[in-house]
């Protein structure tokens, strides 16, 4: 043990014992190498958002210009101008080869879009404070077969083709499924690496849709007298086809259902998901499928809402920097459900996606997303309630570290 001069004065003054000096260093140590393969990364993202067209809300009209069925793009806070979209932290340990290996991970997200994450750390309100934790879990790994492993706490959702993190999706705005998916639980998430081509996941949470209302970061709560025992179920299997298949390997086909309840509307609800993204001949051309169905029963009511979504999504690479990625979603769902419908037809919108993905600078994601949101019902969701259809121009410029 070395010691300063200032230390050794004090240990013979008796201030302090060279005993719990050297314990202090050893638990400095100790904190050391368990922050030594901790990883920090995140990125910023920023948008300049343009919507064609005049939105006429007069002072007391009560209409909120928003874009239904889009999910951060189509509010009035972010149409017409510049954005900080959010700013996300990871710290992380990840799993080593370890037979019994643990680790953990972090993500904090600040900026308008945490809010998305709508419970709040004192469980107060809907989240307003610009601030979230996303997911913090601790995960662990047990010698069963292939290895089986666990996550403990705050975690993402099983289900979905497309995530938050907008930079690793192919468009900027998120499809009309996304919308109806939950975004993350709290609870127990076990996965098993069966082979190569199958991974297989399951667990349970304390709801289905925690990030919808009020609650804490926990997202629970008895508010409709259910029992301390209502839970939410989760599971999903991943196959991934073999090198035998041809230019098919590496396609994946991915299906998922989380199942449960809700804490809020919808107090019991069933998210069903399948997708798969498939290879092609054609060097640089993929393609993707998705499938959403959502059957949400409302408390109190005696009544349900169900809705569904389709997504085809086409990715080409014309160089290594250069990319284009088009999308073209549709949503059916019952009256209510994303704007105020005055008839008793279901809502079925249309969006049309185009992104242009254009690496000019390094760890910098540069791309530019035109998208025409469409009713195919008659209905005019669209400008103060009048127009059939909606168009964005939008710029989105994400530093990745």
């Amino acid at each position: 043990m070395k010691c300063n001069k200032w230390t050794l004065a004090l240990a013979a003054a008796g201030v302090v014992s060279l005993g719990s000096v050297a314990q202090a260093e050893e638990a400095q140590h100790q904190v050391l190498t368990a922050l030594s393969s901790t990883t920090l990364s995140g990125y910023v993202d920023t948008s300049a958002i343009w919507k064609f067209g005049t939105d006429n809300h007069g002072p007391g009209s009560g209409v909120i210009p928003t874009i239904p069925g889009r999910s951060f793009d189509g509010t009035a806070d972010k149409l017409d101008g510049f954005n900080l979209n959010v700013v996300k932290l990871t710290l992380e340990k990840p799993l080593d080869e370890g037979q019994w290996s643990a680790g953990y991970k972090a993500d904090l997200v600040f900026g308008p879009d945490a809010n998305y994450y709508s419970t709040t750390l004192n469980g107060g309100g809907l989240n307003t404070d610009d601030f979230a934790v996303k997911q913090a879990y601790v995960a662990m790994r047990a010698p069963v077969g292939n290895g089986l492993d666990f996550k403990m706490g705050v975690f993402d959702t099983v289900v979905g083709y497309e995530v938050f993190e907008s930079p690793n999706n192919p468009n900027y705005s998120r499809s009309f499924g996304y919308a109806l998916e939950p975004t993350h639980h709290t609870g127990l998430l076990a996965s098993y690496h069966v082979a190569d081509w199958m991974s297989l996941s399951a667990g349970v949470a304390n709801t289905a849709y925690t990030s919808m209302v009020a609650g804490g970061i926990n997202g629970k709560g008895q508010q409709y007298g259910e029992a301390e025992s209502a839970k939410a179920y989760m599971g999903s299997v991943v196959l991934t086809a073999p090198d035998s298949f041809g230019f098919l390997a590496g396609s994946v086909l991915y299906g998922g259902v989380v199942s449960g309840s809700g804490f809020d509307n919808p107090e019991n609800s069933t998210l069903i998901y399948v997708g798969s993204t498939i290879k092609t001949p054609l060097q640089g051309l993929s393609l993707g499928a998705a499938w959403d169905y959502r059957d949400a029963n409302y408390s109190g009511a005696n009544d349900s809402s169900r809705a569904y979504a389709l997504a085809g999504y086409v990715t080409y690479a014309f160089t290594e920097k250069l990319h284009a990625n088009a999308r073209v979603d549709y949503l059916n769902a019952d009256p209510n459900t994303f704007y105020p419908t005055a008839g008793s037809n279901n809502e079925e919108l249309l969006g049309s996606t185009l992104t242009l993905d254009y690496a000019l600078w390094e760890n910098v994601v540069t791309r530019g997303e035109f998208r025409w949101d469409h009713s195919l019902n008659g209905d005019h969701p669209y400008s103060n309630l009048e127009d059939r259809d909606a168009y964005t121009l939008t710029a989105n410029i994400v530093y990745k570290f």
